[in-house]
């Protein structure tokens, strides 16, 4: 049964495709902050290993809500690794394994991608499709990545 909450379905279906976007860039950054907890090295590696871990748990939990909120507005959820990589303006990185400062400044400017493209989709939700709701959420969403961000900045001078 669709969702009667007072968004046209072109509205909905527009919030759940941007939504999706955001799910997908999520899942890779999710995968990349794996990847780097799981290979870093050096003198500040337990220091890393567990900020990598604290991260990709946070996301995770992100990753959950967002796919909730898709099916809450009467849409389907993506959920294969090809789906993820198509609907991702994020990209992998297979076979790399930068050092310390690399893995550092991938993820930042990974999330900072995420975070600009949170700010235009806040902007949507709210005036575009009418969807206060959805705007609320992704902006609770933007104030955790750019917590990460911030933290993640803080290692370089």
């Amino acid at each position: 049964m669709k969702p009667n909450i007072g968004i046209t379905d072109k509205n909905l279906a527009a919030v759940s495709s941007l939504l999706t976007a955001v799910l997908a860039d999520s899942m890779v950054l999710y995968s990349k902050t794996r990847k780097f907890h799981w290979n870093v090295k050096g003198n500040s590696f337990m220091e890393l290993h567990k900020l990598f871990e604290a991260q990709y748990t946070q996301l995770e939990e992100a990753i959950d809500e967002i796919a909730e909120r898709i099916n809450k507005l009467g849409s389907p959820v993506i959920c294969t690794l090809k789906e993820f990589l198509e609907n991702s303006s994020l990209k992998e990185t297979p076979g790399k394994n930068p050092d310390q400062n690399g893995m550092l400044k991938e993820l930042l400017n990974d999330h900072e991608t995420v975070i600009k493209a949170l700010r235009k989709h806040i902007e949507d939700c709210d005036e575009k499709y009418k969807d206060a709701v959805t705007a609320d959420f992704l902006t609770g969403l933007m104030a955790q990545h750019e917590t990460i961000a911030w933290t993640l900045r803080r290692y370089f001078k």
